[in-house]
């Protein structure tokens, strides 16, 4: 299959739109949480930046696709426009649903840029996506809460998985529609998105408290583990996207950018540990000699 082609367009487009599944959000399964765990759900810090998150997604979305006319491509992101305004309700409900005591974010404001800030969007979130696959399966692994509640939102995590799957193909395929020799601009383009949104996670590491809430998906894993190390976390991650991206047609891309850094961070920090081991071990036959 040709990138770029009308058949590519098809591939993308057909893989997402019939896999969208419809739910309502009153008839899902919400488990009856005891005192730990609605303790556990109120605590996570992050319940008002999620829910301004994803209410800003979907009204981002939706005006993103009003401006295309090409019939596939609108319905297709008219369709994620949708699902991530569902995203918006559905934590909304939960907040609702559990009692979670949050300030109301603000209205959505859409930018002037909607297609800058529908690809700003898009790579971010191919890293936020990435790291919330970890952090998913390491609360699972914890159990801590109700596999009930984990069973609602692996499917949220399962349309998301689907949103960077499209959103991936979609770029390259309107890439090369605007300048199909300029190949090498593609991965200059990417790598410039990708690194606005490395900045906002970095931001959100070594900032302020609401900096740090704002980037749930990059601080959100220690409040499921106490001796979460950076290897188990990045291993995790890796795991649980290859076994993500795996359902989908292979004929399909999928974001490789993130991947490949996440396996070249753990190589370091592998080496690194291995490195501090002999040093360990060396100055105790030091010690004994």
């Amino acid at each position: 299959m040709k990138l770029g082609s009308e058949n590519h367009k098809e591939l993308f487009c057909h893989s997402f739109i019939t896999s969208h599944v419809k739910f309502e959000l009153e008839e899902l399964p919400w488990p009856t949480l005891d005192s730990v765990g609605l303790e556990r759900l109120r605590s996570i810090p992050f319940w008002r930046e999620a829910l301004r998150t994803e209410q800003g997604a979907g009204a981002m979305v939706n005006a993103f696709a009003a401006t295309i006319s090409d019939p596939l491509l609108h319905e297709a992101i008219a369709l994620q426009g949708m699902e991530e305004d569902r995203h918006g309700r559905l934590i909304g409900f939960l907040i609702n649903h559990y009692d979670i005591q949050i300030s109301q974010p603000p209205a959505p404001v859409l930018p002037s840029n909607i297609k800058t800030a529908f690809l700003d969007f898009g790579f971010g979130e191919c890293l936020d996506s990435f790291l919330a696959f970890g952090i998913f399966k390491i609360a699972r692994q914890a159990n801590y809460f109700p596999e009930a509640l984990f069973d609602i939102f692996d499917q949220v995590l399962q349309e998301e998985a689907r949103h960077i799957m499209f959103f991936i193909n979609w770029v390259t395929y309107a890439q090369i529609h605007q300048d199909s020799k300029a190949n090498w601009l593609r991965g200059v383009h990417a790598l410039w998105h990708y690194g606005r949104a490395f900045q906002d996670k970095i931001k959100a590491f070594s900032g302020s408290m609401e900096d740090q809430q704002e980037g749930f998906t990059a601080t959100g894993a220690g409040n499921f583990m106490d001796d979460l190390t950076p290897e188990l976390f990045l291993s995790t991650c890796l795991q649980e996207n290859t076994r993500r991206m795996s359902t989908f047609d292979q004929e399909l891309l999928q974001p490789q950018l993130i991947p490949k850094l996440t396996k070249i961070a753990l190589r370091l920090l592998r080496l690194t540990s291995r490195s501090q081991e002999s040093g360990i071990r060396s100055q105790e036959s030091g010690v004994r000699s």
